[in-house]
């Protein structure tokens, strides 16, 4: 009986423990480091970490030493008026599209009220409107982002309220306004031009932004600070609203627990890239069907102009295809990360689900995404209060009374012959499982419900955590960086962001069509690669931590500023000495003095690190790239750990034998 009561009362105890740890903020963030509240536990190897001074260690995780001398400065650098108190009106924004193209669109429009010397209304994001079914906490920007920041922060660049005077209000509600449809990539011509005039005489006008953009990227010369002004506003300004930064924060705590580095990787797989380059055949049963469906769609509406059926093992191998999870896998593991290394998966959509995650969970044990590390608790927390949409309890079938219907069939008249078709089957949401279930009932994809409206609003906030933890991380690989328009994605836009925040971020931006090329030369035994091939993969890797940027500055820069802000928006604290990095980088304005970076010149161990880091690494064992939780990591027992320490040495000595 004593027994029984000690039970209740230390049950009693824990509960009340819980209880308050959940409502006491300080209380709850110390609670979660001593219990098991979360579904992952890192699985590490039991042998001694390797030493962050070896060479192993600094070929996988340390930065690159070449881009030392950049540094974040996006500050006016010449005469720069503060906003005029008399204003040619005001411009207020609709902005419409995904994570990336509001946060490209919101960098334009900025510049745009600038540009125009008028004062701008905080815009509207049509993804968080109160109608699409979002907690009535939140005011559309505020959803995302900080209104008080992106204000004040903004005061010497333009001015910004938060909403359209009561008069203005009501003539945009009666449709009074004048409303232009901004093309993308507009150029200051178009706003000079059209907009202004017709802004100075109405003193308000509506702009609704729906591609990603309304400013072309690459500005004349002569807009130089409109180009840094660009970057303030993304880099500076934007700033993601309390509740979402603070999760990201815990999470990111959560994710440098154990102590050790991590990756985070963007798949890219998005069910729009997909269709629009004509990937559809790297799937299979309905994804593909709903990947060519999409096409489909584009095509009847001009946003593709190519064919329907397209040849997708070709578009892969010219690279124009996103790397699956398999292929990442594969590049990290044959570069030299082990098994148990921490991947975090970012995006609000990786087209496939799980299923297509399958193989790199296989070469890696602790791949993980942001609900491993967070509760229900608190992401329900950060969406605010919602109404309940949705009846969880399905509708009962209607119970047949078999004596009244015998009855009803008596009573009738005379039968028609033939008898006429049954009535169709009722259908109830749970006999169609998952979002896709339309495909077998309609060809035409059905309108999306106030609950999938939702669900779009709340991957803006997903996007925003993986924004911040992939800003963090101490190695970035994109699988993508092109969006179901053939626009920079949200991985371009974390690329642009490491290179102007900490240029040093060592981010993987392989070519896809080497890759490509490289694994249909070893595709009937590619998880027993020989030691040419897995030199010719760390070769890739290596090269494209600078070719990326080079890709990104020719490639990517023309279509959206944000990916590559340099060099408009950094600084350097010596003259770049190397030819490749130049014509990269460009021409980059010196440092200012109050900056204090540094002496200017580079200390010999960083040089030294900087020829490791450019020589050819030796072979490693060929072996799996699967790991093997159970203990034997690698196929090669005693010759595998020889290898790798002859690997070692040649890193030591600075090139191949």
């Amino acid at each position: 009986m004593k027994g029984e009561v000690g039970l209740i009362l230390s049950s009693l105890s824990i509960s009340v423990h819980f209880f308050l740890a959940r409502f006491t903020e300080q209380g709850f963030s110390e609670y979660q480091a001593s219990i098991t509240i979360f579904s992952w536990r890192p699985i590490f190897e039991t042998a001694v970490d390797v030493p962050k001074t070896s060479p192993l260690h600094r070929r996988l995780w340390s930065p690159m030493r070449r881009l030392d001398p950049l540094h974040p400065h996006a500050n006016p650098r010449g005469y720069y008026a503060d906003p005029s108190s008399k204003t040619t009106g005001f411009i207020f924004v609709r902005i419409q599209g995904g994570f990336h193209e509001i946060r490209n669109s919101v960098s334009d429009v900025v510049v745009v009220s600038r540009l125009l010397n008028a004062t701008l209304v905080v815009p509207e994001i049509q993804s968080t409107t109160s109608s699409k079914g979002i907690s009535s906490e939140f005011k559309s920007f505020s959803y995302l982002y900080n209104e008080e920041q992106f204000i004040s922060a903004l005061a010497r660049d333009v001015h910004v309220i938060k909403t359209l005077p009561k008069n203005l209000k009501g003539a945009r509600r009666k449709k009074k306004i004048p409303l232009f449809r901004v093309p993308y990539q507009a150029s200051p011509y178009f706003y000079l031009h059209h907009v202004l005039p017709v802004l100075s005489k109405h003193s308000v006008v509506e702009l609704v932004i729906s591609n990603g953009g309304c400013l072309q990227a690459i500005l004349p010369s002569q807009f130089e600070e409109y180009q840094r002004l660009r970057c303030r506003v993304a880099f500076h300004a934007l700033r993601f609203r309390g509740e979402v930064q603070e999760l990201a924060t815990k999470i990111l705590q959560r994710l440098r627990s154990p102590g050790r580095p991590f990756i985070a990787y963007d798949p890219g797989m998005t069910r729009d890239a997909l269709a629009y380059y004509g990937c559809a055949e790297l799937f299979q049963d309905v994804h593909n069907e709903l990947i060519q469906h999409k096409r489909s769609w584009m095509i009847k509406r001009g946003i593709i102009k190519g064919k329907l059926s397209v040849d997708s093992a070709a578009r892969r191998l010219k690279g124009s295809c996103p790397l699956m999870p398999e292929e990442i896998g594969i590049l990290l593991r044959a570069y030299g990360y082990p098994w148990d290394t921490i991947i975090y998966v970012s995006g609000g959509e990786v087209f496939g689900g799980q299923r297509a995650l399958i193989p790199l969970h296989a070469m890696f044990e602790n791949v993980i995404d942001r609900t491993f590390l967070s509760t229900s608790w608190e992401m329900s927390r950060l969406y605010g209060h919602e109404t309940n949409l949705v009846n969880n309890h399905p509708k009962k079938l209607p119970v047949i009374d078999f004596k009244s219907k015998r009855e009803e069939w008596k009573l009738a008249g005379p039968r028609p012959r033939p008898l006429p078709p049954p009535p169709a089957r009722p259908k109830y949401p749970y006999n169609i499982e998952g979002w896709w279930g339309w495909v077998a009932e309609s060809d035409n994809e059905p309108e999306s419900t106030v609950m999938e409206l939702r669900m779009n609003a709340h991957k803006l906030l997903w996007e925003a955590i993986d924004y911040i933890i992939c800003l963090e991380a101490d190695v970035f690989i994109p699988g993508f960086d092109r969006d179901g328009k053939g626009h920079p994605n949200f991985a371009s836009l974390v690329i642009g962001h490491r290179l102007y925040q900490s240029a040093t971020s060592r981010t993987y931006q392989p070519d896809r069509k080497e890759v490509a090329e490289l694994l249909e030369q070893t595709r009937d035994h590619l998880y027993q690669a020989n030691i040419t091939w897995v030199k010719s993969i760390r070769r890739l890797m290596r090269k494209g931590l600078l070719d990326g940027l080079s890709g990104g500055s020719m490639k990517l820069k023309s279509f959206s500023f944000l990916s590559h802000p340099v060099p408009e928006c950094s600084c350097t604290t010596h003259d770049l000495q190397d030819p490749q990095l130049k014509a990269v980088v460009g021409a980059v304005h010196r440092c200012p003095s109050w900056m204090n970076t540094g002496s200017g010149t580079v200390p010999k161990e960083k040089e030294s690190e900087d020829d490791l880091e450019e020589d050819d690494p030796s072979s490693s064992s060929s072996g799996l790239f699967f790991g093997n939780a159970g203990g034997n990591h690698e196929s090669g027992g005693e010759a595998s750990k020889e290898e790798t320490q002859l690997e070692d040495q040649e890193e030591l000595e600075g090139g191949e034998r």
